[in-house]
């Protein structure tokens, strides 16, 4: 695709190819279209995913045959209480050479693939979990005061269980707000059953061709940063963001009365880059007020902490964040 091209011949390029990447990884996911949407979405954007889900409904699956797909080098890593920093990054060890002289060299460690799924994440101690922070937004690793940069693009997908939580720990709000979006990942239908019954139970065996590569996937992330943002759209953004804020003079009854604490500038980042993306699938070139709506919910479920309150009544974040879309206007008509 030459990047010099109108506008309009790449954005319809661009709707071809994700398209084609989505029916790639239809071939062997059933179902599931607006997870894999959103998992898309994350990577022409250059952020990392974190999806939610009980376990057997395909979220490794749906990982391992991205990577497949994008013909990128995979790592996968499962996250348990004894994994360290160093078994993720890497270390030095001592080296001889022919001359039998000795020093150090960097071994590197999973992380350094282009596509990482950080299984069941919640597993690890925080100290573990840490290792990812630099990694996720720098892109890049320090290790004995020596910077070791990351092969792009550089995507991390991290799942998590959301029903057993013995023996996890929970993810510092640093780390889960370099998650660009948060999934959650439904239970599957009884036609999607039937379905995945037939493509797993019978002598048959779906393979997953390459559809593009990591040039080809640059090129899209240029693209996507071309869309245009009106200034009553973005000002939209961010006064859903500042409702998030209990404190705010922004802030909805809702938001005041339940959260504890709101979600950070990178969810606003979140907002205007997701939309985006929707907004050249849906043929666009500027990001329309629906369009942030509708990222509104991956964007900042993981980004709001719920107070004692919201706990004690069992009130779940997408319910509040439903409340915060209602009450914000989509044009200011006066502040509260």
């Amino acid at each position: 695709m030459n990047p010099t091209a109108p506008m309009p011949e790449r954005a319809a390029h661009f709707r071809q190819r994700f398209a084609a990447l989505e029916a790639e990884i239809g071939k062997v996911i059933v179902g599931q279209p607006e997870i894999v949407r959103g998992v898309l979405t994350c990577l022409f954007v250059g952020g990392h995913v974190l999806l939610e889900g009980v376990p057997g409904l395909g979220k490794t699956l749906l990982i391992r045959t991205l990577a497949q797909a994008l013909e990128l080098k995979f790592a996968r890593i499962q996250f348990t209480p004894d994994l360290m920093p160093s078994d993720i990054i890497g270390t030095n060890i001592i080296s001889e050479s022919p001359d039998g002289r000795r020093d150090f060299r960097f071994q590197s460690g999973p992380l350094f693939a282009q596509i990482v799924l950080a299984d069941e994440i919640n597993r690890a101690t925080p100290k573990t979990q840490s290792a990812l922070l630099e990694a996720m937004q720098e892109h890049s690793v320090t290790v004995g005061g020596t910077i070791h940069k990351l092969v792009e693009p550089f995507f991390v997908l991290a799942t998590q269980n959301p029903i057993e939580q013995e023996g996890t720990y929970p993810l510092p709000e640093a780390q889960l707000d370099r998650f660009l979006f948060k999934l959650i990942v439904p239970f599957t239908t009884r036609e999607e059953l039937n379905l995945i019954l037939d493509r797993t139970t019978r002598n048959e065996k779906q393979t997953t061709n390459k559809v593009m590569d990591a040039d080809e996937i640059a090129i899209w992330m240029q693209l996507v940063r071309e869309v245009l943002v009106a200034a009553p759209v973005q000002d939209y953004a961010i006064r859903l963001l500042l409702a998030t804020h209990p404190t705010s003079e922004y802030a909805t009854p809702d938001a005041t009365r339940l959260l504890r604490a709101g979600a950070s500038p990178r969810g606003a980042q979140a907002l205007i880059l997701a939309g985006k993306v929707r907004a050249l699938l849906e043929g666009r070139y500027n990001v329309s007020f629906e369009d942030i709506r509708k990222v509104f919910f991956p964007a900042m479920r993981h980004r709001v902490l719920l107070n004692f309150e919201a706990q004690a009544e069992n009130i779940s974040t997408d319910t509040i964040l439903a409340s915060i879309v209602n009450d914000v206007k989509e044009k200011e008509d006066g502040k509260r």
